[in-house]
């Protein structure tokens, strides 16, 4: 066992939910042409209409031509061809027959295969590694988690922590005749998408680590390409794809760890994150391990959270178990009625309310979304602040923002990332070759 290692926990294959785009394509001929010059060449069009398809099959599930034709704005005959080629990549497949409400021959229906393709997400946290592997489909196709004390390690010791996940991750893709098309590294703090770096994550000690570059190393050169990505930001994505509804184009994402932090969905479109959990929020104004005291994270963070529920000889204050595990003897006790984890709840609470009445009144957003371990007591933690919320507003008739949480789990930082590995394909499908044969399982081979 590595220095810093807890243990690994592991679970296979599993569906996912219905997705939504991170963002929606514009629809109808104008929309389908924004961005393009009048004398596009043909190439450039049909790449884009691959993949306002692609995006159209995602968002909204089995369509027939017809109905897609009519949705996107195209000719059913351009349609017609442009699903021929998704299929010839492995991209599309033909459904079941569409037989609802319809008068004469019934329509076949298209949907999205991509079952070859998967997109890898590694989230690195103060106390434990996800990694996870998605499909097109965004079926589960791996998942491992591993306890680890991250601020003990140093962040090469760490990353390679990470490129273990990883490798046995990609080597379950092999076995499974998939090609993982792309890894994003989801980490706390500041990162700098260009260069692969993390500036600072100050509850690791980190700063400028190339962190690309070390999994690169460890990886290997024929890894598939890796990106880094702030947590929150990762989160928020997941979060957005994941919610019903076609008026949901607007929140923001609040996730709870050893730190806080936020992003938020504008318009339908991932925003970059910030540090919230710095904000000047804490009233004991107690030092944090930025430099600085008084933050947020100090008084809602998941420590300040164990420190007032468990003594600190408790187990749930060990990091050789699964954060979940601890998580989850928390929310025994509390829901056994164990009047010191009620009490640290009843904090929590309160402290959480007031950070969130902050970013209400700056951001104005309709929706909240708490993930993290604030996700985990949601039902002690969100009717408290849906209360204080509902309180502070100007008047009676203003916006009421719904503050709800993540059932996604401790994992849909990991999952986000794997759904921005897999991004490039929803952007321009004819990046992924065509199958000489319909049995072809790797197209990119020679």
């Amino acid at each position: 066992m590595r220095p810093g290692q807890r243990g690994t926990t592991s679970t296979g294959a599993g569906p996912a939910g219905r997705s939504r785009p991170g963002t929606t394509p514009a629809t109808g001929a104008a929309g389908i042409l924004a961005g393009h010059p009048e004398a596009a060449d043909k190439a450039s069009l049909r790449r884009t209409n691959l993949g306002v398809v692609l995006r159209h099959l995602r968002d909204n599930g089995p369509q027939s031509r017809t109905h897609l034709s009519t949705a996107i704005g195209l000719p059913k005959a351009t349609v017609s061809v442009l699903v021929a080629d998704l299929i010839e990549r492995g991209l599309a497949r033909e459904g079941e027959l569409d037989r609802a409400g319809s008068i004469g021959r019934p329509h076949r229906m298209v949907e999205l295969d991509g079952r070859r393709i998967c997109g890898i997400g590694a989230e690195i946290g103060a106390d434990h590694i996800t990694v996870l592997a998605l499909d097109l489909r965004g079926t589960i196709i791996r998942e491992d988690r591993r306890a680890i004390d991250v601020p003990a390690l140093t962040a090469q010791a760490a990353l390679a922590e990470v490129a273990d996940l990883v490798a046995d991750c990609l080597s379950t893709v092999a076995e499974r005749d998939m090609r993982a098309i792309g890894v994003t590294l989801v980490t706390q703090g500041s990162v700098d998408a260009a260069s692969g770096s993390v500036v600072v994550a100050t509850n690791f000690g980190w700063r400028g680590v190339r962190a690309t570059q070390e999994l690169r190393t460890r990886l290997g050169r024929d890894a598939p390409p890796l990106l880094v990505e702030n947590d929150a930001e990762s989160g928020a994505l997941a979060e957005y794809l994941a919610a019903t509804g076609d008026d949901v184009r607007e929140l923001v994402y609040v996730t709870g760890g050893i730190g806080v932090g936020g992003a938020s969905i504008s318009g339908g479109k991932l925003l970059r994150g910030s540090e919230i959990g710095h904000m000047k929020l804490d009233p004991l104004d107690r030092p944090c391990p930025c430099g600085r005291t008084g933050c947020w994270e100090v008084a809602v963070g998941l420590q300040a959270f164990l420190d007032a529920a468990a003594d600190p000889t408790d187990r749930v204050h060990d990091l050789s178990v699964d954060l979940a595990e601890r998580l989850g003897d928390l929310l025994d006790r509390a829901d056994a009625g164990d009047p010191k984890t009620l009490t640290a709840l009843a904090r929590i609470a309160e402290h959480l309310a007031l950070g969130l009445g902050v970013l209400v009144d700056v951001l104005n957003p309709p929706r909240i979304v708490l993930g993290g371990y604030f996700a985990v007591f949601g039902r002690y933690l969100v009717e408290a602040a849906q209360q204080v919320l509902d309180d502070r507003r100007i008047a009676p008739t203003a916006a009421r923002v719904i503050v709800t949480a993540s059932t996604l789990g401790l994992s849909n930082a990991a999952r986000g990332g794997a759904l921005l590995a897999l991004a490039g394909i929803f952007q321009d499908p004819s990046t992924v070759p065509v199958r000489s044969t319909p049995e072809d399982d790797d197209p990119w081979s020679p």
